[in-house]
């Protein structure tokens, strides 16, 4: 059996927004789940300031996170579409492990972690100098596709 491809090692170059575009970018094989469990990251959410919808599922290797909703697409610099790869695993108080964003082509640690209808995000670059920290609401499955 091949061994599964790695993600290009980018260059840290980008603002620290980027981590935030690049977290809010999940996604989740098609609805959210009736009921949530503790540290259940799966879903559709909604970030903090309203203005992006994403939804997280496993993908292959990896989990995979797809943005759904922009508000602004311009003004963020996200658009519906934008992917992001992590490479986590459960660590006893969420996940925790790399996430690689091809669009920006960058890699950066990153940590989930939810507790009920609340999950919230961390990704770091540059040894831990730069990092962001963002809050999501889970949306219900009827609202999470419009």
């Amino acid at each position: 059996m091949a061994a599964p491809k790695r993600c290009p090692r980018p260059k840290f170059a980008q603002r620290e927004r980027l981590i935030a575009v690049a977290l809010a970018a999940v996604y989740v094989a098609g609805f959210a789940p009736a009921a949530a469990t503790n540290n259940d990251i799966f879903g559709t959410w909604l970030r903090d300031d309203g203005d992006a919808r994403v939804r997280v599922t496993p993908c292959g290797y990896a989990i995979c996170a797809i943005n759904l909703w922009i508000r602004d697409p311009k003004k963020q610099g996200e658009k519906v579409g934008d992917r992001l790869e992590f490479r986590i695993k459960p660590d006893g108080k969420g996940w925790s492990g790399k996430a690689y964003d091809p669009q920006r082509k960058l890699t950066f640690s990153a940590t989930l972690s939810a507790e009920g209808e609340t999950m919230t995000t961390k990704g770091c670059m540059v040894a831990g100098l730069i990092c962001r920290t963002t809050t999501w609401r889970r949306l219900p499955a009827t609202t999470a596709a419009q």
